[in-house]
Formats: structure tokens, sequence, C-alpha cells
């Protein structure tokens, strides 16, 4: 039989969302599977499908696929079959599958960011209605009672205040998140490495099999990223490629909650003619990009607590990372399906976020950590200082130490249960 969700005083429990980005979305979906009542509000007027790529590890489409979205997702992304570490120059420096080719019992996927977005936005209003995501509300600040948690929001189009009243508030608005400041006042901005990543979506030929993704460079920087995210219309036909370069220059930063500063096509261009690799013309993702943009690699430090009574953090909001090992949108999807779990588990909810707290905050923090010092693309930052490909074996811990790290092996994926509540129930019965 289903667990019983947690109530509230009038019924299920109320959850309010801030912010409509993937994670906030997903949220908004584990938590009506769950049987909660979520309202999700975005300070955007519109959400649109903007950005560039993202990869999504297999034990986040496994989540997905849980909550009947696993069609929808395989009908707007590409499954990349193998990762592939080049040099400078495009000479292999490593390779390894990736997702079913791997051995996991679900697919990886390269997806354009803003694709993924509305696919969940439409599955958020499909099931729990067309008022369920409000835009145009900027969060501000809350309080909380023995018995729930206000929230004050500004209606940017009337400048009138709107408020909420809710069991439960998850702050899910980013690496900027307005709820974290509230948290904690003084933390400051985020902090960078130096490094800026020029990112651009373009139709180009297939990249080597059409299902790589590559990374070739070294140290950050000094990095070029490329992958397709979608399939063509032919075999023959051009693949919507996203591309990353990595430079270092100096400071610049972006607007909260928006893109960085755009870069021209003629810059791009400059910035790209220094690599000459086989397989792929720079100077075609510079001229058929619409759009380039600059973002400087960001992260904050780990923080040593996400929940205060009745409030909780979740995906960039709670621990944004350096873009390394492909980690950031699938923990954000892991977060909010464990944040369900754990509602769906306790009777009260400021014991449900601590527990959420304490089985999720250890394994991303120590992520974070890890990005820091190049995670998985230590690989090719090592095999720049030796001058060549690293010793047989060597490469391959490297990778597997960092799979471990976010529980995400072959074994411990395949073998683990989901985060779906019904399958709570049998150890309630």
């Amino acid at each position: 039989m289903p667990v019983a969700p947690a109530k509230g005083e009038d019924g299920p429990m109320k959850v309010t969302v801030v912010g409509g980005g993937i994670a906030g979305l997903t949220c908004a979906l584990s938590l009506h599977a769950a049987g909660f009542e979520p309202r999700v509000y975005e300070a955007a007027r519109k959400v649109g499908a903007v950005g560039v790529g993202i990869n999504l590890l297999p034990h986040a489409v496994r989540e997905l696929s849980e909550l009947g979205l696993d069609a929808e997702l395989a009908s707007v992304a590409l499954p990349p079959h193998r990762l592939s570490y080049h040099d400078r120059t495009g000479e292999v420096l490593w390779e390894e599958p990736l997702g079913r080719a791997a051995g996991y019992h679900w697919p990886q996927y390269s997806v354009h960011r803003g694709r993924l977005q509305i696919l969940l936005l439409a599955a958020v209003r499909e099931r729990l209605g067309p008022d369920s995501v409000r835009t145009g509300l900027l969060f501000q600040r809350f309080e909380q009672t023995p018995g729930g948690v206000r929230a004050h929001f500004l209606d940017r189009s009337s400048g009138l205040l709107v408020v909420d009243d809710a069991d439960v508030l998850v702050g899910a608005d980013g690496i900027d998140s307005v709820v974290r400041s509230r948290l904690y006042p003084d933390e400051g901005p985020p902090k960078g490495n130096g490094v800026h990543m020029w990112r651009g979506v373009a139709h180009h030929p297939h990249v080597l099999d059409g299902r790589s993704i590559v990374v070739a460079g070294g140290t950050p920087g000094a990095k070029f990223v490329a992958y397709p995210v979608e399939d063509p219309a032919t075999g023959a036909g051009d693949a919507l490629v996203n591309w990353v370069l990595e430079v270092r220059h100096g400071p610049s930063a972006p607007t909260l909650g928006g893109a960085g500063r755009r870069v021209t096509a003629a810059e791009a261009r400059a910035g790209l003619s220094s690599w000459q690799l086989p397989w792929i013309e720079p100077a075609t993702l510079a001229e058929r990009s619409s759009a380039i943009f600059e973002y400087p690699m960001l992260d904050r430090d780990p923080l040593p607590r996400w929940s205060f009574g009745r409030v909780t953090l979740l995906g960039d909001a709670a621990h944004p990372m350096y873009p390394m090992g492909m980690n950031g949108g699938s923990q954000s999807i892991i977060d909010t399906r464990v944040l369900a779990w754990c509602l769906a588990r306790e009777d009260d909810p400021v014991a449900a976020l601590r527990r959420y707290d304490r089985m999720r905050r250890p394994t991303v923090n120590a992520i974070v950590l890890a990005n820091r010092n190049l995670g998985p693309e230590e690989i090719i930052a090592r095999a720049e200082e030796d001058g060549g490909a690293l010793p047989a074996g060597w490469a391959e811990r490297i990778a597997t130490r960092y799979k471990r790290l976010g529980r995400a092996t072959v074994a411990q994926v395949n073998s683990n249960s989901s985060w779906t509540v019904r399958a709570i129930a049998a150890d309630r019965e």
C-alpha cells in the first residue's frame, strides 16, 4: 500500500518552490508525484527555451524516467556513447563509454537546456495545473511560524507584494539564490577561478561518430568542449552541437540570473583560431552560432547546513559547482527526488528537511571540492603536464574515483533503488 504523504493543517502538505529552472520544475514534479501540493514562483516574466547544452548522467535519467518523462526526454535529447579526451592537436589521450554502452541500465543524455526546461514546464502545467508556475514574481524574504512558512514576492509587473503561505519553502533559485542569501546574509558573491567560458550552439557536421562528448586541451582556461545535443534530420546532415571554449583574461561577470557578456563572431573566431582539431571546424561554430555568451567559471564554498526549520535549499542554490564531470544538473535532479522521499518518510517536515540535509549535503559538498581540483578532467591536465597519455590504468582510476564520490558507478546506479516514493511502501507494510 502506498505511503500516505505528510499533511499540512488543511490537507496535503503545501510547498513553495522558489525558482522555475530545471531544479525547481523537477522539484515540483517530484513533490506532486509524492502527493504534495507544490507551487513554483519564478522571477523571470517568461520561462523560455534559452541556454546551451547540458548533460544528464544515467542516475538522473533514471529518476526522470521514474517521473514518467522517458519518452519525452528521448524525443529531445541525444544519448552519447563515449567521452573522448584529446590534446590540443586532436590526438586521443583517453576514452570511456557512456550510458548504456558503459553498462548502465539507463542512457546518458545530452540535451539543449532550454528544450529540457520547456519539457519540464509542460509536464508541471499538465499535471499540477496551468497556474502551478507563476512568473514575474521576485522572491524577497520569508518568515517562519511554528506551523508554516510565509514567503513574500514582488510582482514585477504591478509592483505589488504577493504573499504565499505553505508548510515548506524550497530555495531552487540558482547560484545567485536570494533564499540562500537570507539564510547566509554575510556570504558574499560566488567565487571564480579566473576562467571564462565562451558558450554557443551551432549546426555542424558530425563530430567523430556523432555520439561523442569531446574534451580537448589540458588545464582550465586552455580547453575546448563539443558534443551534439540532437540528431540531424539525416545521417549526412548537420547536428546541433554545443561548444565551449575556455579562456583567461580580465574580469567580466554575468548579470544576476541572466546571460553574461555577448561575444562577437569575430572575437570567437580569433579565440578558436589556435585550435587545430582535425575533426571539427571551429570557425564554422563561431559563424553559425546565433549567440555566443561568456560566463565566468564560478562556484561557492560548501555550506555547513542547507535546512533551517521549514526552509531548505537544492540545486545550484545549495551547491553551485565548476562544470567538471557533467554533474551539476544531474545532482540537482537527485536533490529533488531525495527531498520528496524524505518528506514522504517523515511526519514532521522539519525532521524531513534535516534528513534530506544529512543525506545529500556531504556527498554534493565533496563533489564541489573535487571539481575545484578538476574532477575527472585531472586526466587531461596531467597528460598535458607529462606530454602525452597517462600510463595504462591511471586515467581509469581517476575517473572511477570521481564516479564513486557521486555514487554514480555502474554498480552503484544499477544496484540501488530509485527515489520513487512508491518504493517506500514495502518498508512500511
